[in-house]
Parts: C-alpha cells; structure tokens; sequence
C-alpha cells in the first residue's frame, strides 16, 4: 500500500500507538489501514456418490480441477457466499448442508470455509470462470489435477469419512509448501 483510500497522502509502515503489529498509517489524516485476511466460500456439491468438481478458466491454476468457491462478498453470510459461487461457477442450485471445515491459509492470508451440499438438480453447465464442471465417482477425481491443497485435503478427508460412514467437522491449517 502506498497512498492513503482516505485522502491519498502517502502511508507509512509502522506500529501505531496501543497496537503490537506494524500497519499502514496515513502520515496527513491519521487513518489507520487494517488489511485482514480474506474469506473463500465453497461447498462438496454431491448428487447421489458423486463430487461436481469444476475446472478453472482462471488463474491461478488455470485449467485444473477444484470444487465450486470463492472470495466472500459484503453483506453475505458464509452460505450464501457458498450458494452464489456454486451458481457462478457451476450453475448449479444446491441445498447448503452442515459446516464441513474450515482451514486457514496464512501464507496467502485466506480462510477457506467449506459445506457440504447436494446438488438440486442435474442442470449445471460451466460457469464463466470455469471451463468444464463434471460429476466425479471417487475413483475418477482428477487427483493429480486439483488446483489447491486446501481443496485436495478435505476431499480425501471426505471421501474417507463417507466410507466409515461418519462425517464431522474439520479445522486445520494450510502451510506455505517450498519446492
């Protein structure tokens, strides 16, 4: 950040007084600026045995497979955030089910909050940030090709759990992995 949104006059990085973390300050009107991660919503959208899964016509992970979410907007709740990104993306109308997990991404300052959902209908088609949207059998998900980690873990976590025939909620964390 370099320009105050206030009256943009230049900030400064420093630690204001009665605070511990280092955030911009406007050097003119005083204005603090918080930066706060950002909240991505989804959900497991699942007709009978099967995941739809939508393939990504948008950086990053470009052309790879991952399950209807996004940023959340102003002025929604986490599922209705989850409800319009499974429209965005897919086109498809779920019914939002049970919190499934939630996991925080420090290292790119997200927290991802999945449901579980079941697909309304079999009407869906590819969104206009996905290139493809496809139902998967657990056998046939694209593993190789999942764009993120953080969609990769609670899949198979889901996907265990069906078997033994138990859901329950997930809270963990993504770590920064270096290659």
């Amino acid at each position: 950040m370099k320009y105050c949104s206030n009256c943009g006059t230049a900030v400064e990085l420093r630690i204001p007084e009665g605070d511990t973390l280092p955030r911009y300050v406007c050097s003119a009107c005083n204005v603090i600026h918080y930066q706060n991660p950002k909240i991505v919503v989804g959900c497991i959208p699942e007709w009978e045995d099967r995941i739809l899964l939508c393939r990504r016509a948008i950086e990053p992970r470009l052309g790879l497979w991952t399950m209807p979410s996004g940023f959340m907007e102003n002025a929604e709740t986490l599922v209705q955030g989850a409800e319009r990104e499974t429209l965005e993306e897919a086109n498809a109308r779920v019914e939002m089910g049970d919190l499934y997990s939630i996991y925080n991404v420090p290292h790119i300052n997200q927290v991802h909050v999945l449901f579980r959902a079941r697909l309304l209908d079999m009407d869906f088609k590819p969104g206009i940030e996905s290139l493809d949207v496809k139902l998967f059998h657990e056998a046939e998900i694209p593993w190789d090709a999942l764009a993120f980690r953080v969609i990769r873990e609670p899949l198979k976590r889901y996907f265990e759990e069906r078997r033994q025939g138990k859901l329950s909620f997930h809270m963990g964390t993504i770590e920064e992995v270096r290659e």
